[in-house]
């Protein structure tokens, strides 16, 4: 099924097949998409995050496509909900969105997009190990409030230009991101959001956190060759 979403952009229904059965999800592109950015959600959420959604929208509007999606199978999803089994399955995770990465590439739509990954919470982790798995597929990250720790050793190998985000009153979490900018090599920037708690649920904080991401993409989801990749270290 397809809606429309605004005066330009449209919002495509689909379930992307996995091997234990699908992800559900929502791909949104204005008529002439720059890229595609998925979105890993945090533990326990789903694509109707109101968070990724009010960044997703941002985005669409500085002409990138979003695909909201679900990590987790429906019955998946139901038995983490009485369990917590698999939200903080971060390779799991990360596989899943490899897959979907792969399946981006198979569309015709979507198949010479550049493409992103904007990882919340623990999506963060997830995001950051499947840039590593696909380094020539995945152009840029954005973690919001992320846990690039859970990345583990993936983090060394990370390509794709990283944009760490950060409240400023999100203490332990701070400390996280700046020892995981520290293994990186590539591209990566550490920004901290003044007066921001983990969710981003103060006044500003989340539509400044929507800005840098957007930022972010539109730098470096560009066609092939056009960008410098790996040019400089950001700021712990």
């Amino acid at each position: 099924m397809t809606v429309r979403t605004g005066p330009s952009c449209e919002t495509v229904f689909l379930r992307v097949p996995i091997e234990e059965g699908f992800l559900e999800g929502e791909l949104t592109c204005p008529p002439k998409p720059q890229g595609v950015v998925v979105f890993a959600h945090g533990s326990g959420s789903s694509r109707h995050s109101r968070r990724n959604q009010f960044v997703a929208r941002t985005l669409e509007r500085r002409e990138l496509g979003t695909l909201l999606i679900d990590l987790l199978t429906p019955s998946e999803e139901d038995v983490d909900n009485r369990t917590a089994q698999y939200r903080f399955d971060i390779p799991m995770l990360a596989a899943r969105l490899v897959a979907i990465v792969d399946w981006l590439r198979k569309r015709p739509d979507t198949a010479k997009l550049p493409i992103g990954l904007f990882g919340a919470s623990t999506g963060g982790g997830a995001a950051l190990m499947a840039a590593a798995e696909r380094p020539n597929d995945v152009a840029a990250v954005v973690s919001r409030g992320g846990r690039p720790d859970l990345a583990g050793r993936a983090l060394h190998v990370v390509k794709a230009p990283t944009l760490l985000i950060v409240g400023g009153l999100d203490v332990p979490v701070i400390q996280m991101n700046r020892d995981a900018l520290k293994q990186m090599s590539g591209e990566v920037k550490l920004e901290i959001v003044p007066g921001a708690t983990h969710l981003f649920e103060e006044p500003g904080t989340l539509a400044l956190v929507a800005d840098l991401a957007g930022q972010w993409f539109a730098r470096h989801l560009q066609p092939a060759g056009s960008i410098g990749r790996g040019a400089s270290s950001g700021n712990p």
